[in-house]
């Protein structure tokens, strides 16, 4: 089964949340979070090695 792929594309004009979603996908390589679900089918993407690295804040 093929991925769907867009049938259409505008910019953003001004912020909204969902053109802050769509940047943090972009910015992490993928076009938006559908084609991130597709690509990565539920795996872990953070690796043991990397675990300590990963900064988690309390407020």
């Amino acid at each position: 089964m093929a991925a769907t792929q867009p049938t259409a594309m505008t910019r953003a004009k001004e912020w909204s949340p969902e053109a802050e979603e769509a940047w943090r996908f972009q910015l992490a390589g993928y076009r938006d979070e559908h084609d991130y679900k597709n690509i990565k089918k539920d795996e872990r993407e953070l690796l043991d090695k990397d675990i300590p690295k990963c900064k988690l804040y309390a407020y």
